[in-house]
């Protein structure tokens, strides 16, 4: 069986390559008791108290409708809390939020040192730094 169009296939390789790293991260995050993603919307909800959920969509580059998802189950844990200010919805983190703020740079950390230790920092830098940009170029299709 040819399956050879597989590995030059962008969509199969990036899926292949999205779930090694979601395994790492998910692993490295546990500790906190929060997916990677809860982890991060967290750091940028402590980072920017009253941060709008357009912004933060925009910088995790999820759905709308996902962002509302994951702030109702940071709300119902209560890490962050949402504020209607006019027709812009804001966003704040909580004292529990907050605490949690170590932790979750800590699993950062070592989710970045254990994938530099596989591939190199150089690399992964570039990688990154790559991906980036082959994003960028794709969303603008």
């Amino acid at each position: 069986m040819d399956d050879s169009f597989l590995s030059s296939c962008m969509f199969f390789t990036a899926n292949r390559l999205g779930r090694a790293i979601t395994k790492i991260a998910e692993e490295e995050f546990a500790p906190t008791g929060l997916t990677p993603m809860y982890g991060y919307l967290i750091r940028l909800v402590n980072s920017a108290p009253g941060i709008t959920q357009k912004e933060l969509s925009e910088k995790l580059s999820i759905a709308p409708s996902t962002l509302t998802r994951f702030i109702d189950k940071l709300e119902t844990k209560q890490l962050v809390e949402r504020k209607v200010h006019g027709k812009t919805v804001l966003v704040y983190p909580m004292p529990k939020g907050q605490a949690l703020e170590g932790e979750i740079r800590n699993a950062s950390k070592r989710l970045k040192a254990r994938y530099e230790a596989v591939l190199g920092e150089e690399f992964a830098t570039r990688m990154s730094m790559d991906l980036i940009s082959t994003s960028e170029h794709l969303e603008k299709t």
